[in-house]
């Protein structure tokens, strides 16, 4: 239809679906999926294999991300909740200063957080330290917090699900570490403006701060899952790679330690039931874009990863993140900050951004939102084109052993 495979406009329709009907998000990403699967199967083909025998193919393939990456959703939801009953959160605003740098602090602590779990749950974490500070949160300091867990998981492949998604995909650890060069200067950018905007709207309570016990078991029990997912990929990936591909380590290996440590510290298992509608939603709309035909995408070049931030501040990042996995030839460095950070510009463009307004209802405001924390999409710009300058684009080769399809990889490039 006008030149775009039908394939693509069906999941654009998804896409705008989940951003227009923010209540009913997993319906909408289930029902998108199963139309794109139903016009494929009887009027397409996956990857030149036709019909329901094609469809078979193409989960075969598809099966051990899913797998993996439903694992780490569900066994996140848990690691976060242990972390957040350790009290390590409550202690840490005993360390803030009382004045505007207190707040940035704040920030800071939240992109610490975000880099070893979920941004979601540092989000969370930063909203909920965040009210038991101030009297009134400044909707630009909202999107301050939404903006440091996203930056903050850019460049682990623990802190975010995009950056999750390429590490079990088989992206090197190592490929995104340099988006922390761009999550900096956007964190400063970003923070720093915030900052000021809440404490000149509501400064630091001196009188709530309190030093609480800290159980370290369940601190450990973090430390076990996080060493867990790591060990699994390390050891895998390393010494027997031919089965990488096969089965789900990396999610498996962190419910084994869940399952062994729930006889310590008994895990949240009723979050279960809220975690598995969010990860239904993300996974349907990850299986969604594995069955886009990537051919047809425009070529991956630092032009494409810089738009795909703002693109990501209406879609959603995961299946933005799956089409370039699938395509190939990104620094995944720079559109892991991208993906990751861009999503912070509008209130849901980011898991994380949908969490925190959980908590503060008053910021699901589009304009709102835009207005008062314009310093984000600042951020973003200044913090992509300083990376850009400081180290260039290097697209990465295909990582898969049997990629999908073969693309040329862009001639390494920079604006200078």
């Amino acid at each position: 239809m006008f030149g775009v495979p039908l394939d693509f406009i069906l999941f654009a329709l998804t896409l705008t679906g989940v951003a227009v009907f923010h209540h009913r998000t997993l319906e909408v990403a289930v029902s998108g999926l199963a139309v794109i699967v139903t016009y494929k199967v009887l009027f397409s083909s996956f990857d030149g294999h036709p019909g329901v025998a094609g469809l078979a193919t193409h989960l075969s393939h598809e099966w051990v991300i899913v797998a993996n990456l439903g694992c780490l959703l569900l066994g996140f939801a848990l690691l976060s909740r242990h972390f957040e009953k350790s009290h390590v959160p409550l202690a840490l605003p005993h360390l803030l200063p009382d004045d505007w740098k207190g707040c940035f602090a704040l920030l800071v602590i939240v992109f610490v957080l975000s880099s070893f779990l979920d941004n979601i749950a540092a989000a969370m974490i930063g909203g909920a330290m965040a009210h038991s500070l101030f009297k009134r949160v400044h909707l630009g300091y909202l999107a301050a917090i939404v903006a440091a867990s996203n930056a903050g998981g850019s460049g682990s492949v623990v802190g975010d699900t995009t950056t999750t998604m390429m590490w079990i995909d088989g992206v090197s650890p190592l490929a995104v570490l340099h988006a922390y060069v761009a999550a900096i200067v956007a964190l400063v950018v970003s923070g720093l403006v915030a900052a000021l905007q809440q404490h000149r709207h509501s400064p630091i309570m001196k009188d709530v701060r309190h030093q609480p016990h800290i159980d370290w078991t369940r601190v450990a029990i973090v430390g076990a899952m996080l060493a867990a997912a790591i060990g699994a990929n390390v050891v895998v990936n390393l010494r027997f790679p031919a089965y990488a591909e096969r089965f789900p380590f990396i999610g498996v290996a962190v419910w084994v330690v869940i399952v062994l440590s729930a006889g310590v510290r008994r895990p949240d298992w009723e979050l279960l039931r809220e975690a598995g509608k969010g990860a239904a939603f993300l996974l349907s709309l990850v299986l969604a874009a594995s069955m886009m035909p990537v051919e047809t995408l425009p070529a991956a070049s630092w032009q494409t990863a810089f738009g795909l931030g703002f693109v990501s501040s209406v879609f959603d990042n995961i299946p933005l993140t799956k089409l370039a996995l699938e395509q190939g030839g990104y620094d995944w460095g720079v559109l892991a900050y991208a993906v990751g950070y861009g999503g912070s510009m509008i209130w849901f463009g980011s898991s994380a951004g949908v969490a925190i307004t959980n908590l503060y209802p008053e910021a699901r405001s589009v304009g709102a939102w835009v207005r008062e924390g314009w310093h984000v999409a600042v951020a973003y710009v200044v913090g992509f084109f300083v990376m850009l300058t400081l180290l260039g684009w290097h697209p990465h080769a295909p990582h898969r052993a049997e990629p999908p399809m073969t693309r040329a990889v862009t001639p390494s490039a920079s604006p200078r």
